[in-house]
């Protein structure tokens, strides 16, 4: 039996240990991404360099070539041409108005009296964005009424002409519109009015058609996803590199394809497996923290995923290598699997997702290798789940199996490139690699639970058997406390199985909350019989109340006592929270007098407040029987709104506060506590005794009718009271006396 392993504990400490987990297994990352291990038979080679031998393929390969493909690619993108966007009228009636005024403005500046010739020079040709000669403009001046007056009505017409064509915002395009202006003057003009007709129109050529980019950029990316992978072929034996030849870019990528050529430690290999590490980690933590903040609040747990995530990146540098069986061998269900059994589903999903990753970056970008490894595992992961039985280790396995089967076949069939050998060989690899992951996953899945206390679904399934010491206690010494605990024990279930939480977790969970009874079980209402003298009488309010609360510290040393696991020892802990023994507070607050306060503190449960989903259904559950119990709601509405008023006042307390409850998770198991205890305490028929016949010879039939009121007494006198107090309105929400104390708002509330 391997020794636990203890992690201390302390807010100082357990940021002291995460960071130093955090660095220790970033420097870990990236050492073993930086890392090439020496291979025999390969070269040094790169490009530009002279070949010194023939090198020859050892054996057919077909690969995708990622230089290719790029470079098929970039051909594609390229033959897209640039995307215009259609003309906007918009930019025509813009341009014609702007004429318009141009003119008007000219025009003004013609008729001008006053000015000199000089002056009105001048004038034109400080117009903004007017770039005409000094020819023209005098041409302006000079040219006669009749001849302004074609230039002011032919000008808007030519513009209008030209801006009804397509005029891209490039200097090509605007420079070809501005030598198309002379073709659209009117031939019946005079040379000097058409060239200034021609100069003013020139002036108001704008583009109407803009560049968009966006469509260019979707085509060009439309275009180049359109092009299939490129792949290269060598035939066993055939050269890949001559002698005396020099050494491209592609022959490099054919040598590391087939595993012929050495890697050359650099910086670049460092600086790269840096970014990759932190990337990767960055993703990881924010993945996690987000989707199971649980995990990092547990050093144990993180010491567990540093542990793993270090031996099997060393297993992918090892396995991911160019050989054409190996990378297909990698073990990652393994890591999936364990991961789901002794953490849970959702960081199983993150490494997995995150170790695809790994194998893409150290693959050499292979599709195939990298649906393989992921598919499988996920797949083995979903199907092992909580593992409660060793055949789900089974179920997994073959699952693996299946799913390398079914991956590889996706991206290889019809296999005309295998040999009828080589087809034979990968298939029993492929199912050799669903088998080693579940041997080796249930391997660790006992040896990693034990060194690291967790609590694995194979222990909760062991101590949930009736054969166990405390739960033979708890049914001998305590038997009211054990068909208490059992009814709990289903509601609480089934609860946190209608929300998603662990549900074997809560179920053995709910065996053990009350073991601590087993101590001084005569001082609780459920293990005493009717009539019975109760032990409270003759005690005083606070050590009554002490005797209750200290049902959970016993409890604690039993279960430290019988080595029962942490976790279930958070039930025990938080299934009373801070509660107050109320009856016994009240009846101390009312000997002590008018003017007197009581301490609170002391008729307190210790704590802590339930902190998981699990613990918190539990404390719900163990109210919410009692209280049926001890009350007895004649009717499901009575019991629906008992039930509702007992975990609204935890609400109201805060005592739901520090666990992650929503409260639409609360009506589902309001609901189904509903259903249970309407099972279990429902009214039950009285059955009349047998009437003696008269003397007289005849018989009497008058017996109460089922669900008169005589049937109903009847019936609950035969039901459990507590002790020395009537049935309806005395027992305990807590299952721990027969007394009670009022509820907020005139409803009666066991203590």
């Amino acid at each position: 039996m391997f020794n636990r392993l203890t992690v201390p504990t302390g807010p100082w400490i357990d940021w002291t240990i995460r960071i130093l987990l955090l660095l220790g297994i970033s420097l870990l990352l990236i050492f073993l991404l930086s890392w090439q291990p020496p291979r025999a038979g390969q070269f040094q080679l790169e490009p530009g360099q002279v070949a010194q031998s023939n090198i020859i393929a050892p054996r057919q390969i077909s690969y995708e070539s990622a230089l290719e493909t790029e470079r098929a690619r970039n051909r594609a993108e390229q033959s897209v041409e640039l995307q215009y966007d259609l003309p906007e009228g918009r930019v025509r009636r813009q341009q014609v108005e702007r004429s318009l005024l141009l003119l008007e403005y000219l025009s003004i500046v013609r008729d001008d009296l006053y000015a000199s010739a000089d002056l009105q020079l001048d004038y034109i040709l400080a117009i903004p964005d007017l770039d005409i000669s000094q020819k023209i403009a005098l041409q302006i001046l000079s040219t006669s009424d009749e001849q302004w007056a074609d230039v002011v009505a032919e000008t808007p017409l030519v513009v209008g002409r030209l801006m009804r064509e397509e005029i891209r915002d490039n200097d090509t395009s605007i420079a070809q519109a501005r030598r198309k202006v002379p073709t659209l003057v009117n031939g019946k003009l005079s040379d000097s009015t058409s060239d200034i007709i021609v100069a003013l129109a020139r002036n108001l050529v704008q583009p109407n058609s803009f560049f968009n980019k966006e469509r260019t950029e979707e085509l060009r990316s439309e275009a180049r996803n359109n092009v299939p992978v490129q792949r290269r072929n060598y035939a066993q034996g055939e050269i890949i590199l001559r002698e005396g030849n020099l050494v491209t870019e592609w022959d490099v990528e054919a040598l590391e394809q087939i595993g012929l050529l050495t890697g050359e430690w650099n910086w670049w290999i460092v600086a790269r497996a840096t970014l990759f590490t932190v990337t990767i980690l960055l993703i990881v933590l924010g993945s996690v923290s987000y989707l199971s903040p649980d995990t990092l609040s547990s050093n144990k747990t993180l010491t567990l995923l540093t542990l793993a995530t270090v031996v099997w990146l060393l297993l992918a540098k090892l396995m991911i290598v160019p050989d054409e069986w190996l990378p297909y061998l990698y073990p990652l269900a393994t890591l999936g699997m364990l991961i789901t059994v002794l953490v849970n589903m959702r960081v199983a999903v993150i490494f997995t997702i995150a170790f695809t990753f790994v194998v893409l970056y150290l693959g050499n970008p292979n599709s195939a290798l990298v649906a393989y490894v992921g598919l499988g595992t996920l797949f083995g992961s979903l199907i092992l789940g909580r593992a409660e039985r060793l055949s789900a280790f089974l179920w997994a396995g073959l699952a693996v199996a299946l799913s390398n089967l079914f991956v590889f076949s996706a991206f290889r069939a019809p296999f005309l490139e295998f040999t009828n050998t080589q087809l034979l060989r990968i298939m029993l690899i492929l199912l050799l690699n669903g088998g080693l992951s579940a041997s080796i996953a249930l391997i660790g899945y006992f040896f990693l639970g034990n060194i690291f206390g967790i609590t694995t679904s194979l222990q909760l399934t062991e101590l949930s058997r009736p054969t166990h010491p405390l739960l033979r206690q708890l049914l001998l010494k305590a038997p009211g406390t054990y068909h208490h605990t059992i009814v709990v024990s289903n509601m609480a279930e089934r609860g946190a199985a209608a929300i998603g939480a662990d549900a074997l977790l809560t179920r053995v969970g709910a065996f053990y909350h009350d073991i601590g009874k087993t101590a001084r079980p005569y001082f609780f209402i459920e293990n005493s019989a009717d009539g019975a003298e109760n032990p409270h009488d003759k005690l005083d309010p606070l050590t009554s109340a002490q005797i209750i609360i200290s049902h959970v510290a016993d409890g604690i040393d039993l279960a430290k006592k019988y080595q029962i696991p942490g976790r279930l020892q958070d039930f025990i802990r938080e299934h009373h929270g801070t509660t107050t023994v109320r009856y016994f507070y009240n009846q101390a607050q009312s000997e002590a007098g008018e003017g007197t306060v009581v301490d609170e503190k002391l008729f307190r449960y210790p704590g802590p407040r339930p902190q998981s989903k699990e613990t918190a259904i539990l404390s719900l559950a163990d109210t919410c029987e009692s209280a049926v119990r001890a009350i007895r709601p004649s009717t499901r509405t009575e019991m629906a709104e008992l039930i509702d008023k007992l975990i609204s006042d935890r609400v109201a307390e805060g005592e739901l506060n520090e666990c992650n409850l929503t409260f639409k998770e609360l009506q589902t198991i309001k609901d189904i506590f509903i259903q249970v205890l309407q099972g279990v305490h429902h009214p039950r028929v009285v059955y009349p005794e047998k009437i003696k016949k008269p003397l007289t010879g005849q018989t009497n039939y008058n017996l109460p009718a089922v669900g008169s009121s005589a049937a109903t007494t009847a019936t609950s006198q035969t039901e459990e009271m507590p002790i020395n107090t009537p049935s309806k309105t005395n027992g305990s929400t807590n299952g721990e006396v027969g007394t009670v104390a009022p509820l907020p708002g005139g409803v009666e509330q066991p203590a």
